[in-house]
């Protein structure tokens, strides 16, 4: 096949542009909410205003514009904005733990320095959840938070968690108890904050996500150093002006909120109450500094809080639920007890075992070794307003990682790893070739460029038609004999990918991915794929036929004159297991302002029916004449694309086969409740 008058396979149209020829471009939903993401889930990693690049270690664009359509794909129904940052947070979260090194945060190091607790009885570390995939409910988590942030698109709390003894870290769900805690900017549960946590779910890397995660618990102790000026404070300003003394009868049964601290003298063992049904209890003996003594029970599944403290440290209990000894079922001297309630929130001053000190035998001495520490801080080198990319030996570039979107005007040889998101103006079988290829127009804003797409063995894109806008992944650029850029694209290679937007279930319902369009509109933009609210008019004008189509492919087949059936897009016989019958579908569609006649086939046209081919071809000529009088008035959102095929130098049609004179095609339907 010769390309106009043998110029460049790439035609860039920037001269639109400069000569103010071109449509007036609105920015494109989707193509807007990839920034969007890619400044939630790595802000860090974004450029700085001097346009400083070096060593950029973010999201690249395709990585994320992959994502969210894989995301549309399993969520056929529809996606929320909530639902698409979530799962890139997540996926980025696992690509990042994958890609980086086993280096334990530096926040850790630092705070490690001073570490000199011991570990509770029932400690876990971070790396043995990960080696067993296994978290038992009594476990103990000794943490420290490195990070917390809300969970893009939602209003979920996340803990990013690492210990002291483990290079991994690992992300919590945090229990909606604790979310004023960590409010920013002056929440408590920020980075730095020790904490201990038990009765924590483990939702495994099979369970829908790239990597452990542990799921909210309500069994968690925040940790204080009294030798800190911001928690000294704290203690003093929230939990010293209560005491055992001042709680009173009338207080608790108006409701008044306690704020107190002791410390814990002791912790009983488990008691099975037999005579209250079995009940678990452990009592936990407190001390307040006037010598006051009042005891913390806890209940069932409560027990395992125990776990989280010691005997001397100081547990300060905020707003604990206070019981009236006379007024229940408690068997016990006091007035009153103390119990973990739904408003609870403990904080603990641990208790540190004094050390002393002793010198090393000569033999000691000498296996211990000594270890040098040097890193290169790359902070220090120079900055250049470029990206880094990786090079094979061929000199070819990939830009799979690549920070920005890709266009037709960027290309050039020796790139590989492109991914290129524009409209489909031309696709047709290259014939006289060994092998399955098919050539492919696509245009963005800045030209159009044909690429080859390789087959193992034959179509297996669905229906790909023109005016279909489509993302692609996995190009290759290279520059021919005759100085063309040229792209290709295998099937089999990795990270390829080819989807269609304008056929995607999900696009319709996601109003997140698109911003509705009037069918005013589609005149001043023809180029664009939109979404409209319509209903079905003129039924008395409805042309509905059954034809049978190519399932690999979606296109109609037609009898040749030696009898077989030949797909007329893959240009392939065809046998019975592959073709299905299918509607032809002509209607005319309004808003409150304009009409337009539209076509469509396969599950569109299904949609907008709501029957099924074969039961349509099932019923009597006049049932099906009068059949498109029951939709009248239905409403429906409807994916539209310009289907009109734009002629080179009268080499080809300048519709589609299916499309007739008939110049929009309805991708995607879907009925309004």
């Amino acid at each position: 096949m010769a390309f106009s008058n043998g110029g460049s396979l790439m035609e860039t149209d920037n001269h639109k542009k400069r000569e103010g020829e071109g449509e007036d471009e609105e920015e494109d939903p989707f193509l807007a909410f990839i920034e969007y993401a890619r400044s939630v889930i790595s802000p860090e990693e974004d450029e700085d205003p001097s346009g400083n690049e070096e060593g950029y270690n973010g999201a690249g664009w395709s990585w994320i514009a992959s994502r969210i359509l894989k995301t549309c794909i399993s969520y056929s129904s529809g996606v929320t904005a909530a639902i698409l940052l979530s799962d890139l947070s997540q996926a980025w979260s696992e690509q990042r733990r994958v890609g980086g090194s086993k280096k334990r945060p530096e926040i850790i190091d630092q705070m490690k320095r001073k570490h000199r607790r011991a570990k509770l009885p029932n400690t876990v570390t971070i790396d043995s959840i990960y080696e067993k995939n296994f978290l038992s409910l009594s476990s103990v988590l000794e943490a420290v938070v490195v990070d917390a942030h809300v969970l893009p698109g939602t209003n979920i709390y996340m803990l990013t968690l690492g210990d002291y003894w483990s290079s991994n870290t690992i992300d919590l769900y945090l229990h909606r108890r604790y979310y004023d805690l960590v409010d920013p900017p002056n929440g408590i549960l920020k980075k730095a904050r020790e904490i201990f946590l038990t009765g924590c779910y483990l939702r495994t890397a099979k369970e829908g996500c790239g990597s452990p995660r542990l799921l909210p618990t309500e069994y968690l102790v925040i940790l204080l150093d009294e030798d800190l000026d911001d928690d000294a404070i704290l203690i003093g300003a929230q939990f010293c002006s209560d005491s055992f003394s001042s709680i009173s009868h009338d207080g608790v049964k108006n409701g008044v909120s306690y704020s107190l601290y002791a410390r814990i003298e002791s912790i009983s063992s488990l008691e099975i109450l037999e005579q209250c049904g079995g009940l678990q209890r452990k009592q936990i003996t407190l001390v307040d500094n006037d010598g006051v003594k009042l005891r913390f029970l806890l209940w069932n599944e409560q027990v395992i809080l125990a776990n989280l403290i010691s005997v001397g440290s100081m547990l300060a209990l905020d707003r604990p639920y206070i019981a009236i000894a006379a007024e229940s079922a408690l068997e016990t001297i006091d007035e009153f007890c103390l119990e973990y309630g739904t408003a609870t929130q403990l904080y603990l001053v641990p208790f540190v075992q004094h050390e002393e000190q002793v010198c090393l035998s000569s033999t000691q001495n000498r296996t211990q070794g000594s270890k040098l520490h040097a890193a290169a801080d790359p902070t220090q080198g120079p900055k250049v307003s470029q990206v880094s990319l990786p090079c094979d030996s061929q000199g070819s570039i990939d830009f799979s990682n690549y920070p920005f979107q890709l266009f037709v005007a960027d290309l050039h040889g020796k790139m590989t790893g492109i991914s290129l998101y524009g409209v489909v103006r031309d696709v047709f079988r290259e014939r006289e070739t060994a092998g399955v290829i098919f050539l492919l127009k696509l245009e963005d804003s800045t030209g159009s460029i044909w690429a080859k797409l390789h087959f193992s063995q034959s179509w297996s894109l669905g229906r790909v038609s023109v005016g279909h806008t489509a993302y692609i992944s996995g190009l290759t650029c290279s520059k021919t004999k005759q100085d063309r850029f040229e792209l290709s694209w295998c099937e089999t290679d990795d990270g390829t990918s080819f989807i269609n937007l304008s056929c995607l279930p999900a696009l319709v319902n996601s109003s997140c991915l698109h911003k509705l369009s009037r069918l005013s509109d589609l005149s001043s933009r023809r180029n664009s794929m939109h979404i409209c609210r319509v209903w079905i008019d003129q039924v008395d004008h409805c042309h509905v036929t059954t034809r049978f189509s190519h399932a690999p492919c979606g296109h109609f087949v037609k009898e040749m004159p030696s009898g077989a059936v030949e797909c007329s897009f893959c240009h392939c016989d065809c046998d019975s297991e592959v073709v299905m019958r299918a509607f032809y579908l002509k209607l005319t569609l309004a808003d409150k302002n304009t009409k337009i006649f539209a076509w469509c086939t396969g599950q569109t046209a299904m949609e907008l029916l709501q029957i099924s081919p074969d039961e349509f071809y099932e019923l009597s000529e006049d049932e099906q004449v009068m059949y498109p009088s029951s939709l009248e008035n239905e409403r429906f959102i409807v994916a539209l694309v310009n289907c009109k095929r734009q002629a080179v130098h009268g080499s080809r049609d300048s519709q589609t086969p299916e499309a007739d004179a008939v110049s929009w095609e309805i991708t995607r339907a879907l009925k309004c409740e």
